[in-house]
């Protein structure tokens, strides 16, 4: 073991080296500190081994590695395995006096920090983990009473109150970064060093210039216009911190764009307190629904072949890109539960091994919304027609043309159903549980 002091900066989903708050914290500490990141086999053995996430995670850190080796002689250290025996293995070489990270509300994130934590003390070395990755955190905004909020326009307007009495910092690293661990051999990994493929699904860079901010409630419906920001997936993996981004949509006083990010919290706040969910619906007796879970159903959803055009044009940009249009997911997950009447789970975990931007509380916040069965969900009744939902946001069929081309030949499969059964099917269903 080496017999120079360090502190350790683990790297999760925060990949930038500016304003990362743990990071910073770790930077102006007593000892050099050794950047580190693990690629966790408990989390890439449940993915595809193309996995577009896996190859944006590892190319950023090879920009941060060389950003590190150009400024301060130093790198990332790379490793794959279970964290614990990872840190384990890491005291063989190092002489650790603490271990940084940043917070991560996740069920299973939050059992595999108090693992680590738990063995770190027996050696005598500290844990200490920041809030980065949102404004508000926890029972940051709560009720009066101090219980969680469950509706979405409360939580809002607390969150907005609370933002206006609090100034934000913004941690300067790169003065610092000369506080690294000076090392030119830090272990580095390639993909094929974890069992995986340079994915063809590219994430595409976000978009945050005045025009998508201020035009962002005329254009933020409508598929064919593909103006968003594209920004949630580097929320997701810290390719941006969050403070930039709330920063920008104040400037622009835009209150709509505003109001999605906040959305973002309260569904991370809502996981936080009720870690069940992630399984089970909010709403327990939505859990008695009869669900019919046809294998055959499911698999033409899956691979955009239902006959109605675009709830097939989603799915097919989703397995194409990687990503899919925000009404259309609305439109996609109504579709499943309520005309198909295949459980809300079935398609939270597909949308889990597809979506670049898969973040567990804001999806499973989102599936069981449009399934009735979650916090401020929509109610049981609202069945969304795929007909009419053309009409409204893509009445040139512009975005269904792209993604479905054989759209209106004699190679374009029927309806699989009838609409207006199904419906009725579903109120009957839904109603039986739910009374």
């Amino acid at each position: 073991m080496s017999d120079k002091k360090v502190n350790i900066f683990w790297f999760r989903r925060d990949l930038r080296l500016d304003d990362n708050v743990g990071f910073y914290k770790s930077l102006k500490g007593k000892f050099p500190v050794l950047p580190i990141f693990i690629f966790d086999t408990e989390i890439l053995e449940q993915l595809p081994k193309d996995d577009a996430r896996v190859t944006f995670i590892h190319d950023s850190l090879q920009v941060m590695r060389k950003i590190l080796q150009e400024h301060s002689e130093s790198s990332i250290a790379m490793y794959h395995g279970k964290p614990l025996d990872v840190f384990i293995n890491i005291l063989k070489d190092f002489d650790i006096q603490n271990v940084i990270t940043n917070h991560d509300y996740e069920p299973y994130a939050i059992k595999r920090d108090k693992e680590v934590a738990d063995f770190l003390s027996k050696k005598n070395i500290g844990f200490y983990t920041f809030k980065d990755q949102v404004i508000f955190e926890k029972d940051e905004v709560v009720k009066d009473d101090g219980k969680p909020y469950l509706v979405y326009t409360p939580f809002m307007r607390k969150w907005k109150a609370r933002f206006k009495e609090h100034s934000f910092k913004v941690y300067e690293t790169k003065p610092i970064l000369k506080n690294c661990i000076k090392h030119s051999r830090l272990p580095n990994v390639s993909l094929s060093d974890i069992g995986f493929v340079q994915s063809k699904i590219k994430v595409p860079d976000f978009d945050l210039s005045k025009s998508i901010i201020q035009h962002y409630e005329k254009t933020r419906n409508f598929p064919a216009k593909d103006e968003t920001s594209r920004l949630s997936p580097h929320l997701r993996f810290g390719t941006v911190g969050i403070r930039q981004v709330v920063e920008k949509a104040v400037a622009e006083t835009n209150e709509t764009f505003l109001n999605e990010l906040i959305w973002r919290e309260f569904f991370m706040q809502i996981l936080w307190h009720f870690p069940e969910t992630q399984t089970r619906a909010f709403k327990k007796k939505y859990d008695r629904i009869e669900w019919r879970n046809n294998e055959g159903d499911f698999e033409k959803w899956k691979t955009g072949t239902t006959g109605f055009p675009l709830v097939d044009a989603g799915m097919r940009q989703l397995n194409e890109t990687g990503w899919m249009h925000n009404r259309v997911r609305m439109l996609v997950g109504s579709f499943l539960c309520k005309h198909l009447l295949i459980d809300w789970r079935w398609g939270e975990t597909y949308f889990a091994e597809k979506l670049l931007d898969y973040e567990m509380s804001s999806n499973v916040g989102n599936w069981q919304w449009v399934a009735g069965c979650g916090v401020d969900a929509a109610p049981y009744f609202r069945i969304f027609n795929p007909t009419t939902q053309i009409e409204k946001f893509d009445k040139e069929k512009t975005y269904i043309k792209k993604w479905v081309p054989e759209f209106g030949s004699n190679t374009y499969p029927d309806e699989m159903l009838n609409h207006k059964e199904a419906r009725e099917r579903a109120l009957s269903v839904y109603k039986k549980a739910v009374s």
